[in-house]
């Protein structure tokens, strides 16, 4: 199937990964496979990353995963400005500058995705296709030794897994009926009930806690920290939990913050605090899917301000990590 049979605006048609699976819900849009990776739970992983997600980080490290249907994106470091994506383009929302370079009006774009097929280079892709259960779970099973002999497994992760809830669910049976670790890397906004279908199929949840402030999570995420820090209580009385925190300089690293996390911590029960320092790696992806870079600027904790905040949580009688 070409890449411009993927998506057309009015709705998304069956994708890569057509027929697998048995039903609609054995089918979901996804954007990358990770193997080898040892930074989304225990031992060596490979993390399944979902499209779509509700929130609207300024640090997002995925932009790419927030639209929760297929979309372009540019890499222009392989364009070489032949001029083929824009003699394809039905929108003419791609052209070639005066002096030579590629751009997009991407508010025109339909994600027909006719330049894509086009192009000969890789410089442009389409990010997002259709997987169903059974392709991804022959895609990770590759990987079964790695899993066994390092303690780890396969961990589901976006964007948000829960937007796309009844497939997460059947491929969380799955990975658990073949007997392999599972993993969920959510943000907790998502409604109770998809929530708790899933905790059974969880051997471990890596709850994200962003901003303990509301109006501040609200300003820098597009959404309450409510329905979050309600549903934390849900998952960590019924799976064990890692709560996630993204350390960024002056937004949520005051001694006082993490001093009232840590208490939630051990009063929920959870396992491990893990602090993940930011990391800029999200900026160039922004512009390479059309989006403005994000607002303001942010910086990653400094080492010893990190190193104070992991004696406030170990005091606490809570595991720290930084990094994983």
């Amino acid at each position: 199937m070409r890449p411009g049979d993927l998506f057309t605006p009015s709705q998304p048609s069956p994708l890569e990964g057509e027929g697998e699976g048995g039903g609609d819900a054995e089918k979901g849009i996804i954007f990358n496979i990770q193997r080898f990776s040892i930074h989304d739970g225990p031992g060596i992983r490979s993390t399944v990353f979902f499209k779509g997600c509700p929130l609207r980080c300024d640090w997002c490290s995925n932009p790419e995963s927030q639209d929760p249907l297929p979309q372009l994106m540019t890499r222009d470091i392989q364009c070489v400005a032949c001029g083929k994506c824009a003699g394809v383009c039905p929108q003419k929302a791609i052209f070639l500058t005066p002096g030579g370079s590629r751009q997009i009006r991407w508010e025109e774009c339909n994600r027909c995705f006719r330049c894509v097929d086009a192009c000969l280079y890789g410089s442009l892709t389409v990010m997002g296709r259709l997987a169903g259960v059974d392709e991804i779970i022959r895609e990770v099973e590759k990987d079964r030794p790695f899993y066994q002999n390092s303690g780890g497994g396969v961990t589901l992760s976006g964007g948000e897994p829960l937007s796309q809830p009844e497939f997460v669910l059947q491929l969380l049976r799955r990975l658990k009926e073949k007997g392999i670790h599972t993993a969920l890397d959510t943000c907790g906004f998502a409604p109770e009930e998809a929530i708790a279908a899933v905790l059974p199929h969880a051997d471990l949840v890596l709850y994200d806690i962003k901003q303990l402030n509301d109006e501040k999570h609200m300003d820098s995420t597009g959404v309450s920290n409510r329905l979050i820090l309600a549903n934390a209580g849900l998952v960590c009385s019924r799976a064990k939990t890692w709560f996630r925190v993204p350390l960024i300089e002056g937004f949520n690293d005051s001694p006082e913050e993490i001093e009232t996390l840590a208490h939630m911590a051990k009063e929920m029960g959870v396992e491990k605090v893990s602090f993940l320092p930011y990391h800029p790696g999200g900026l160039a992806k922004r512009l390479q899917i059309g989006k403005k870079s994000s607002p303001g600027e942010m910086k990653p904790s400094p080492e010893e301000q990190i190193q104070k905040l992991k004696r406030i949580v170990e005091e606490r009688g809570v595991a720290v990590s930084v990094g994983s």
